[in-house]
């Protein structure tokens, strides 16, 4: 999670801060006071209608596991309102440091390749993901080498599209397709035009409730880092593989309100009930594991 007009739109088909250092909490005025000013903030997802990031009941109200995070942490940001800005994953970014949104909230991982090359800064991690490689059950591939010169899908600008291209160079795909939303690799993988489908842990999960005709071949797989910023990866301090809250380099006042938001959250047991409640939670989850410790 990878993360297109939604992280996974319309997918119903059809980390205290990271290690000492590692993320800045300088406190002087930003964007917190304009936000406090407002008394809203507006908030950039890629994810909308995705289970169980967010998505919207039949009554227009919001539900999902983001949405329940954002509710509590608001009033610790000492507003009362949000405006939901609903975009395309590659555009979140961008869109972020044009100031079209104060935040990203929508399933993004850390990685420094956005940190030092796109040139923003996240909180914490919030929740973690790994891969899959899903096919359809009356496929005939059985392991990720069966793979071997076939068609991988995924979605642009994802960690999932660093997957697939990492699993194609050791052999184990012969290409790389990459969509802009998340339904569509699903859609592709049904119609015959895919092989398979690099995906996360938990749209896999919600998926596989919509069209349980897909399966799971291979071992879960770590998240895969861009291979030209892998050593700045190893280097970074953290554990890879985190989501975390997407804000301006600049904003060090509200990065430090989000992450003591964070903390409280866990320190309350929201977090982790919030997330027995959408069936994502394991003991992967505590802080401490997320932290590396």
């Amino acid at each position: 999670m990878a993360r297109t007009s939604s992280r996974r739109t319309a997918l119903l088909l059809t980390g205290a801060a990271f290690a000492a250092g590692a993320l800045p909490r300088l406190a002087f005025a930003d964007t917190l006071d304009d936000i406090k000013k407002a008394g809203t903030i507006k908030v950039g997802v890629g994810v909308m209608g995705t289970k169980p990031w967010v998505y919207q009941n039949e009554d227009g109200s919001y539900a999902g596991m983001e949405y329940e995070m954002l509710q509590y942490i608001l009033p610790k940001l000492g507003i009362s309102k949000f405006e939901y800005v609903t975009t395309e994953w590659d555009s979140l970014i961008p869109g972020l440091k044009a100031k079209r949104w104060d935040i990203i909230f929508s399933g993004m991982t850390v990685t420094e390749e956005r940190r030092q090359g796109a040139g923003i800064e996240f909180t914490r991690p919030y929740y973690f993901e790994s891969d899959r490689i899903a096919v359809k059950e009356d496929s005939p591939y059985q392991k990720p080498e069966d793979l071997k010169g076939k068609i991988l899908a995924t979605t642009v600008g994802t960690v999932e599209e660093m997957q697939a291209k990492n699993l194609v160079a050791k052999g184990m795909g012969g290409e790389v397709k990459s969509f802009d939303d998340f339904a569509a690799p699903f859609l592709a993988l049904q119609n015959g035009q895919i092989d398979a489908v690099i995906v996360d842990n938990t749209t896999y999960g919600e998926q596989k409730k919509v069209t349980p005709n897909i399966r799971i071949i291979g071992e879960p797989m770590s998240l895969s880092a861009n291979p030209d910023w892998q050593a700045k990866q190893d280097a970074a301090g953290y554990k890879f593989g985190g989501d975390g809250i997407g804000v301006r380099k600049e904003d060090t006042a509200l990065l430090a309100a989000l992450n003591q938001a964070l903390d409280d959250m866990d320190n309350d047991g929201v977090r982790q009930k919030i997330m027995e409640k959408y069936g994502v939670w394991d003991d992967s989850l505590k802080r401490e594991a997320m932290m590396g410790k």
